[in-house]
This record gives structure tokens, sequence and C-alpha cells, in this order.
């Protein structure tokens, strides 16, 4: 059984931290004992033995005392898991493909763990990309947006089905403070005019790059006064009253830290394959 989001801010905050002054050791090949695990890469015992119940690391034999019996890919496993849980939550599907990477780690394949972690770097560089070029055409758009007051404004149902998404969807952005929209002051109906859909346009395409609706609010408030420069950076840098904010609230920023990891898990998983064919190469001799 594999961790949901729902337990990672536990993980992260309180299991994954390691012990001040904790280096990692290197430990022999075998046995180990859940205290050289512990000591290995800076943790709690009571950790370990999580990871076991969590199914992050392969199940463990017990000697005849009782105790339990870690192998070096019961170590491998571990560093593994850490390495990847430790860093913070990057959203549930980029969450989803590391987890297949532990899952082939645990079952002892480590090429196909390999093969996940290439493809995991890929959907990585993938999400930066979009993200990147979303945030450069806001500042293009910006720069360059035009209030073209004599066209005539459209109704929300007419506004749902050009944007492709729910009046629902629209009336939340609303209600979000993202856009401001003038009413027919006869009906009271929602009217929007060719700025408020550029606008409607523009959240539509931050939102679906993961940029979450407090990113794309405090760019807007930078817009609005006047701002039309540095809308990248209002979008990734959180403000000083935002006390808590999610990964997407610092999208870019999420996102270049799962890069440096992914290419870091590449890479340890490629040393414990190269490090395995070695040993196996000199036993036969």
């Amino acid at each position: 059984m594999f961790l949901s989001s729902a337990l990672y801010f536990a993980i992260n905050t309180f299991l994954f931290h390691p012990f001040p002054g904790k280096a990692l050791l290197t430990m022999p090949a075998k046995p180990l004992r859940t205290s050289d695990l512990a000591r290995a890469v800076g943790i709690h015992p009571n950790t370990v033995r999580l990871y076991v119940d969590w199914g992050l690391i392969p199940p463990v034999e017990r000697n005849e005392s009782g105790y339990r019996v870690f192998t070096q890919k019961h170590l491998d496993c571990l560093r593994l898991a850490r390495t990847i849980y430790a860093s913070p939550y990057p959203g549930r599907d980029l969450r989803a493909s590391s987890n297949e990477i532990i899952q082939c780690a645990v079952a002892d394949d480590w090429l196909g763990a390999l093969k996940k972690a290439q493809e995991h770097l890929a959907s990585v560089k993938a999400e930066l990309k979009h993200a990147d070029t979303a945030a450069d055409l806001l500042e293009h758009w910006a720069k360059n947006m035009k209030d073209n007051s004599e066209e005539e404004p459209l109704a929300i149902r007419e506004v749902s089905k050009l944007l492709g998404v729910s009046h629902d969807v629209i009336r939340n952005w609303e209600r979000n403070g993202l856009i401001c929209v003038r009413r027919n002051s006869y009906n009271n109906y929602r009217l929007f005019g060719k700025k408020e859909i550029e606008r409607l346009q523009i959240i539509r395409m931050l939102s679906r790059a993961g940029y979450s609706h407090m990113a794309i609010l405090r760019m807007f408030i930078e817009l609005d006064s006047g701002n039309t420069r540095d809308l990248k950076k209002a979008l990734d840098t959180p403000r000083p009253d935002e006390d808590i904010f999610m990964a997407a609230d610092h999208w870019l920023t999420t996102l270049h830290g799962q890069e440096k990891l992914a290419r870091n898990v590449v890479k340890m998983i490629s040393e414990i394959i190269d490090k395995s064919r070695n040993q196996s190469t000199t036993e036969k001799r």
C-alpha cells in the first residue's frame, strides 16, 4: 500500500525530517538491523517500521529472536523513498508518477524503476515548459492588451461556450476575485466585453498550466495596480500575508525543484544498478 496525499504532510514535516548532524552512512552489505537503516538515513527507527508497513520498502524477514533482518536492497529502497517523499508535495499527478518508481524498486525491478524515473523526469520537464510558456504568454498579453468597448458584450452562456468551461467555473473565478464583471442595469445579467473575455482566457490558460487561484489572484493584483512587468515573478512569489501555500501557489519554483529531484533520482537508481552489476561480476570471478 502506498501513501495518499493526505498522509504526505505528516511525512514531510516529521517522519522524513532528518535529525540534526546525522550524515548518510555507508553500511555493510548485510545483515542490517532497524537501527542500522535508521542511522544510515538519519531517521527514527519507528519511521523505518512505518516504511515497512506502508510498503515503501520490501517485506522484511525476521530472525529466530524475532528481530527484523534487512539487506542492502531494503536500504536502497529506503533511501529512494526518503529522497522522493522528503521533497515538497508536487501535486497528485507528479506524486503518483513518483510512486510508480518506488513500486518498481520494492518489487526489485530496478531497470523498471529507472525507466519510470526517466519518464517522470520527462513529465516534470513537460509541465515546466507548459507553465513557463503560459507565464510568458501572460506577460505578452499584459503589455499588448487593449480595451475595445465598441464590441457587443456577451452573456455568460455565450462566454461559457466560447471558452469551453461551465457557467459554474466562470462564477467561481468571479467569486474568488479573479475577475470583476459588470452587470446589465435592467436584469442584472453579467456582461462580458472583449477585455473580460481575454482575462478569462488568461485565467483558463494559467489554471490548466497548474497555477493556483491564489497565484493568479496575486498576479492580477499587480496587473490591476498598473504593473505589467514582473508578472511571472508575481505568479511564483507568495506574499508575506500568505501564511499557508500549496505547491501550485509557487508552481515554477515547485517544478524547478521537482526537475532537480527527478534528475537525482535517475542518478541514484543508475548507481544502484551499476553497483549491483559490479557485485555480480565480482562474485562470478
